[in-house]
């Protein structure tokens, strides 16, 4: 993991990205309940405050399971299809994506957003 995040070249695959996605990641999903939840956009895209987003988050842990070699980005796989089972659950698909100014290929982000995941 180590050396994709000092080799990656990527501006938000940097040392210790992977681990503060994850945390991240699992701290957008925790809140116990059955109420949806949000992802908030980011206001600022610097690579620290983008994480507020935590479907940056979620693009950061699929940068690193590309690039990681088969046993590790199976460990890492291990750790997220549960998150990724509990964010589908948990989150709402937007039904506008398709018309939306851009487009990506990543499910993550089609799913409805909001301001604020606070409030």
């Amino acid at each position: 993991m180590h050396q994709i995040e000092y080799l990656s070249g990527s501006l938000y695959l940097h040392p210790g990205a992977t681990d503060r996605a994850l945390r991240r990641y699992r701290e957008f999903l925790h809140p116990p309940g059955r109420r949806p939840l949000y992802p908030q956009e980011s206001y600022c895209s610097c690579s620290g405050c983008s994480f507020d987003d935590v479907r940056h988050a979620r693009d950061v842990l699929e940068d690193a399971l590309e690039r990681l070699p088969e046993r590790a980005r199976a460990e890492l796989g291990r750790l997220v299809k549960p998150l990724d089972t509990v964010f589908l659950r948990r989150t709402l698909p937007d039904p506008f994506a398709h018309r939306r100014q851009w487009c990506t290929e990543f499910w993550w982000y089609r799913r409805l957003a909001d301001r604020s995941e606070w409030g």
